[in-house]
């Protein structure tokens, strides 16, 4: 099964983003795939289907990464914890974007997650991206991932990369991930980043949320009916704390002092009920936060259906945010 969630993302990144011998550098479209309702829905799931099929006929997940002309691409450890550094040569800024991809934190780090990696170091226009490799569950179990981000992001600071200049993405897991990030930097005294760019972010391990019950036939990626769908009850991660420990669970941390966040959601997918609560608990904690619910998308729509216009619109989004912030 484990085999078979790898190869889903993989087969689903690469239906929107090209890996080729020689790939040129992703640039943002200028229009997307337009579509509304019903016709928009059966968009979604005519690429979802040939997704799920493709990746299920994988007998082995796509290794090679090429990487866009005129970037380098290297993998690191350090102290025993794995990343891998994109490098732009042509980036306008000394920004850094650390990547925390998603998957339940059982899905390794692979090459759907580098192309978007490397859109987000486009959107960023960042001079280096990191993607962390971080250990994952079931033989790895909380805080191993945390763990391996603390090392990585620190790692960053000692090469001398001013925290300011830091984007830390993260989707889905990943957003859960960057949040528990920001929560231990607080805690630790350590410089938090410029800001946290959160898409579909998981901000609970519950299922206590209204939306995971009212969205789960219309969330087209993540919900009833999907190869992921019963996922969300397997908590191999947890370690044995409460699922709605804050250590797991950030929408019931204190988020005060934490950086300027971007939050993405569907408004089909089954996390949008947390994600709006998290966005609420953000702002009265005093944190500059700012809320997207992207209609009838499902959940990480943006990286597994790049074509559609709501997802330009939202690479759009986290461009200008990055800018402003």
């Amino acid at each position: 099964m484990k085999k078979f969630f790898k190869a889903l993302i993989v087969a689903s990144m690469l239906t929107g983003f090209s890996v080729t011998s020689a790939m040129p550098v992703w640039t943002l479209p200028a229009d997307g795939v337009k579509l509304e309702g019903s016709a928009k829905q059966d968009y979604v799931k005519s690429k979802m289907d040939v997704v799920y099929k493709r990746a299920k006929g994988a007998r082995h997940p796509f290794s090679r990464f090429d990487t866009p002309d005129g970037w380098s691409h290297e993998k690191f450890t350090v102290d025993g914890a794995k990343y891998e550094l994109l490098e732009n040569p042509n980036a306008k800024t000394n920004r850094v974007v650390i990547q925390l991809h998603g998957g339940g934190y059982v899905l390794p780090l692979d090459n759907g997650y580098r192309n978007l990696g490397m859109v987000h170091g486009v959107l960023a226009d960042a001079a280096q991206t990191y993607l962390v490799d971080y250990r994952t569950a079931p033989k790895y179990l909380y805080p191993a991932a945390l763990e391996d981000t603390v090392k990585v992001y620190r790692e960053t600071l000692r090469r001398g990369v001013d925290s300011k200049n830091i984007i830390v993405t993260g989707d889905s897991a990943g957003g859960a991930l960057a949040l528990q990030l920001s929560l231990y930097l607080k805690q630790n005294s350590i410089p938090q980043p410029k800001c946290l760019i959160l898409i579909s972010p998981s901000a609970t391990m519950t299922n206590d949320f209204p939306s995971r019950k009212y969205n789960e036939d219309k969330d087209l990626i993540l919900g009833k009916g999907t190869p992921l769908y019963s996922r969300l009850d397997k908590s191999y991660y947890a370690n044995g704390l409460k699922l709605d420990d804050p250590r797991l669970s950030p929408v019931y941390a204190d988020l005060k002092g934490l950086p300027p966040m971007l939050i993405q959601v569907g408004g089909y997918e089954l996390f949008l009920d947390e994600c709006i609560e998290l966005a609420k608990k953000a702002a009265a904690d005093d944190v500059k936060v700012t809320l997207t619910v992207y209609p009838e998308m499902s959940h990480d729509f943006s990286m597994l259906i790049p074509q559609l216009q709501e997802s330009v619109d939202s690479f759009v989004e986290i461009r200008d945010f990055i800018n402003e912030n």
